[in-house]
């Protein structure tokens, strides 16, 4: 859960997990997400796998969850997709060794589904209201309806794609400021 979030506020997978019971067990059924990035399998982290631009124990924030797979199998874990882009904006630094046409697959959580999608087909929402472990996020959104409503709902300042997103825009993001 986020720092400035109330600690006994239940997190939005539990929301969305009774939002479905509920809904079927009324016979409503669940409206299916808007589904435009692909969903990807990559490997979960464990419970002492750490994000290696911070530190931080990954598997506590499994809404935030972003993942880096290489050909040989290994996974790196980060706690949010800014760390993600700062790892891959200076692999030299965070992932020695390793360079990024090795990489064979990428995913974040996406907000509302919590669903790991493709890094690359993501929308990414700057500048809102929702905090992630580290402060001040991009918010991974599945396609362009959930990044509007997003946008709309959360107070975002600015969405972007995969290919967009700057290590000044990083910057001020850790400054928590907007963009």
């Amino acid at each position: 859960m986020c720092q400035s979030c109330d600690e006994t506020r239940p997190s939005r997978r539990a929301v969305l997990g009774q939002f479905a019971a509920i809904t079927a067990a009324l016979g409503l059924g669940v409206v299916p997400a808007r589904a435009d990035a692909p969903l990807v399998d990559l490997p979960p982290p464990g419970p002492q796998d750490t994000c290696p631009v911070c530190g931080m124990f990954v598997a506590k924030y499994p809404e935030w969850i972003t993942t880096v797979l290489f050909a040989d199998g290994h996974a790196d874990h980060f706690d949010g997709p800014k760390d993600f882009f700062k790892y891959l904006q200076d692999m030299g630094k965070y992932a020695r060794g390793r360079t990024a046409d090795q990489i064979v697959g990428m995913g974040v959580t996406e907000y509302y589904g919590l669903k790991l999608i493709d890094a690359h087909d993501a929308i990414y929402v700057l500048g809102s209201d929702v905090l992630g472990p580290m402060g001040h996020e991009l918010i991974p959104l599945m396609n362009r309806a959930d990044a509007d409503d997003f946008t709309k709902d959360h107070k975002g300042k600015k969405e972007v794609a995969f290919g967009d997103v700057t290590p000044d825009m990083l910057v001020v993001l850790d400054a928590g400021g907007a963009i």
